[in-house]
């Protein structure tokens, strides 16, 4: 571990998700914490506030109302402070598409939101397995993440 506990931003305007993925969380073997958003435009302004601690990484619910995933990934690479920061799209939907839109603007990763319990603590440990041991800057890395 290259840091001793990871600092998780997630938006997602669905609290259940927001529940489940936060209860998912604290059961991988890494420790977090986690600061959640109901939408992308309170997303931006905690990133934009000094009073919150950077994120070490997002994850970004595509389909927010207000601003949608596609606009707050291009704004959180419009800054500077977040350029290298991983930004994981977290979604229902997988549109081949969108997702190689999304990888174009600069996410991380795709992980489409699973339906188990068990499978999205799987995929978390995965993810933040990649953030913490800083492969995202490795060109060949895998963008979908899944079960």
């Amino acid at each position: 571990m290259s840091k001793t506990v990871l600092n998780v931003f997630l938006a997602d305007d669905d609290s259940d998700d927001r529940t489940f993925f936060s209860d998912a969380l604290r059961e991988i073997p890494i420790q977090t914490k986690i600061t959640e958003f109901n939408n992308g435009v309170d997303l931006m302004a905690g990133l934009l506030s000094n009073d919150i601690e950077k994120p070490d990484v997002i994850f970004l619910d595509l389909k927010m109302p207000m601003m949608d995933g596609f606009e707050c990934l291009a704004d959180i690479r419009d800054l500077e402070k977040y350029a290298d920061t991983p930004v994981i799209i977290y979604s229902t939907s997988y549109h081949p598409k969108e997702i190689t839109r999304l990888d174009e603007m600069g996410a991380s990763l795709y992980l489409q939101k699973p339906s188990s319990y068990n499978q999205l603590k799987t995929l978390l440990h995965k993810c933040l397995r990649y953030v913490d041991n800083s492969e995202h800057n490795k060109p060949e890395r895998e963008f979908v993440i899944s079960i």
